[in-house]
């Protein structure tokens, strides 16, 4: 196997497994706080925002992701 192969191969799994973890953590959060907004509507608006915060907060295990996989496909020259 060659080096820009195995590049890809390492980004595509890179981005595939870190996509992994903010996925599962985004539809928790997101899921418990409209069961809070469903029991209790008025509170909609705090949770809502603690809500974005969150989801924005686990969001930024992607974006690493995303950054390692691109130094992979285009830093290194191995």
């Amino acid at each position: 196997m060659n080096l820009e192969a195995a590049k890809a191969l390492g980004a595509g799994l890179c981005m595939g497994l870190g996509a992994i973890g903010p996925a599962i953590g985004e539809g928790n959060a997101v899921g418990k706080a409209l069961e809070a907004m469903a029991r209790q509507p008025e509170m909609a608006s705090s949770l809502r925002t603690n809500m974005i915060l969150g989801c924005a907060i686990t969001e930024t295990t992607g974006i690493y992701s995303l950054v390692i996989s691109l130094l992979l496909l285009f830093v290194f020259k191995g």
